[in-house]
C-alpha cells in the first residue's frame, strides 16, 4: 500500500510548496535529533523528511498523486528517479490506458465517506496558567453529523440510486483511435462525480454532504509548562468528513499573553529590580513576588548595576517534568542601581563629604582598562616618563 506522504506532513493533497515547507520546517523543529531525543521522534523524524523529498520532488509528487509509491521497494525507481511504470505495476498502467483490458484489478467507485480534515483554536492564556495549567471548555464551530439523515445525505425514507450513465462503476470509458490502434480511457462519471451512484432526494438540512456545521462545547486540559505556540491535540474532535465520515483531530494553539513583571526564557524566568543607590551600597533584603508567592531577595553589601541573582526553583514548571529538582526553571533577578536625582541642599552636602571621605572628589575615568588603571591615570604616566 502506498505511503500517505501529504499526511504524514498534515497537508491536503492539494498544497502548494509554500505550504509544504512551512508544514516541514513546523514538525522539524520539533522532531529534530538536536531539540528530541525521544527514539520515536526521531524515527517521525525521517518520515517527515522522506515525505518532504518525495513532495517536493515534481516527478515523485506525480507518481503519489496518481496513487503510487515512488519510494516502494521493489518498485521505485532508486537512486536514479522512480520509474512510473515500475511504481504502479503493469496492471494499473493498462488500467489506466485501456479501461481495466490490461488484467488489472478495476478502480470502482469512490466512496462518499471521508476522513475529515484538522481543526484549529487558539486559547490565549497568562504567564501564571501557564505555570499551573487550566482545565477549560472552549465552544469551537465545526462539521458535525447531520443529525436528520446521520451522514447518508439522503433525505429520510430515501435512499441512494445506482448511476444509469456508468452503471455504479463511477467512471466512463470513452474510445479513441491512434497510431496504435483503439485506446480506451477511463474518466469519473460527470452525473454521480465517481461516487456510482446518485442521491435522488438530498436530505434538506445538510444538502446531500452528510453533516452540517454547529456549534459545541469541547473540554480541554492544558497542561503546566506550557509555552506560546504550544499545541495540545484533541484526538477526534475536528472536521467529520462528508458523507459522515472519521471526524479529524482539534489542536489548541496556546497564545501567551506579555507578563507585566516577568520575561519568560523556555523554563526560566527574568525580572528587573530598580535599587537605589543607598541600598545598593549598604545591602538590603527586599520581598519579591514570584510565581510561588514572595521570596526574600538578599542584596550584598557594594551590589553592582547589572548584577544578577538567580533563584533556584523559582521559575516555570517544565513540560511533562517528573517532579524532580530539575522539574522547575529559575528566576533570574536583574539589579538596576539607580543614581538619586534632584538633591536637597543637605542631601548634596552628605554626598560631597561621603566623596572627600573616598578620595573621589576628583575621580578617574576608566575605560576598559586590563591593568586597573584609569584612562586618566594612564595618559599621566605616559607624560611622566613611565
Amino acid at each position: 500500500m502506498a505511503r500517505d506522504y501529504y499526511g504524514i506532513l498534515g497537508v491536503e493533497s492539494g498544497a502548494g510548496p509554500d505550504e509544504i515547507k512551512r508544514a516541514y520546517r513546523r514538525l522539524a523543529r520539533e522532531l529534530h535529533p538536536d531539540v528530541n531525543s525521544d527514539p520515536a521522534a526521531q524515527e517521525r523524524f525521517r518520515e517527515v523528511s522522506t515525505a518532504y523529498e518525495v513532495l517536493t520532488d515534481p516527478e515523485k509528487r506525480r507518481i503519489v498523486d496518481l496513487g503510487g509509491d515512488p519510494l516502494d521497494n521493489g518498485r521505485g525507481g532508486g537512486a536514479g528517479g522512480a520509474d512510473p511504470f515500475s511504481a504502479f505495476g503493469f496492471g494499473d498502467i493498462m488500467d489506466a490506458f485501456f479501461g481495466g483490458t490490461g488484467g488489472g484489478r478495476g478502480r470502482g467507485p469512490r466512496s462518499r465517506v471521508q476522513p475529515g480534515a484538522d481543526a484549529l483554536i487558539r486559547m490565549q492564556l497568562t504567564l501564571e496558567e501557564c505555570a499551573t495549567g487550566v482545565q477549560r471548555d472552549l465552544a469551537v464551530d465545526t462539521a458535525v453529523v447531520c443529525s436528520e439523515c446521520t451522514g447518508s445525505g439522503c433525505a429520510p425514507g430515501s435512499a441512494p440510486t445506482v448511476c444509469d450513465i456508468c452503471g455504479g462503476r463511477g467512471e466512463v470509458q470513452s474510445v479513441q483511435r491512434s497510431f496504435l490502434g483503439q485506446v480506451v480511457t477511463s474518466r469519473p462519471c460527470p452525473t454521480c462525480r465517481g461516487f456510482g451512484e446518485i442521491i435522488p432526494e438530498p436530505c434538506r438540512q445538510c444538502a446531500g454532504d452528510g453533516r452540517v456545521r454547529s456549534r459545541r462545547t469541547v473540554g480541554v486540559r492544558i497542561p503546566a509548562g506550557v509555552a506560546d505556540g504550544m499545541r495540545v491535540r484533541l484526538a477526534g474532535q475536528g472536521e467529520v468528513g462528508s458523507g459522515g465520515g472519521p471526524a479529524g483531530d482539534l489542536y489548541v494553539e496556546v497564545e501567551e499573553v506579555p507578563h507585566e513583571v516577568f520575561t519568560r526564557d523556555g523554563a526560566d524566568l527574568h525580572c528587573t529590580v530598580a535599587l537605589p543607590m543607598t541600598a545598593a551600597a549598604l545591602g538590603t533584603t527586599l520581598p519579591l513576588p514570584t510565581l510561588n508567592g514572595t521570596e526574600e531577595l538578599h542584596v550584598e553589601p557594594g551590589t553592582q548595576s547589572g548584577t544578577v541573582r538567580t533563584l533556584r526553583g523559582k521559575g516555570m514548571p517544565r513540560l511533562r517534568s517528573t517532579g524532580r529538582v530539575d522539574g522547575q526553571g529559575d528566576l533570574m533577578v536583574h539589579v538596576d542601581v539607580t543614581v538619586p536625582t534632584n538633591l536637597t541642599k543637605e542631601q548634596t552636602e552628605l554626598l560631597r563629604q561621603l566623596a572627600v571621605l573616598r578620595g573621589e572628589e576628583q575621580p578617574d575615568l576608566a575605560v576598559g582598562g586590563r591593568n586597573g588603571h584609569g584612562l586618566f591615570s594612564r595618559l599621566r604616566d605616559s607624560f611622566g616618563g613611565r
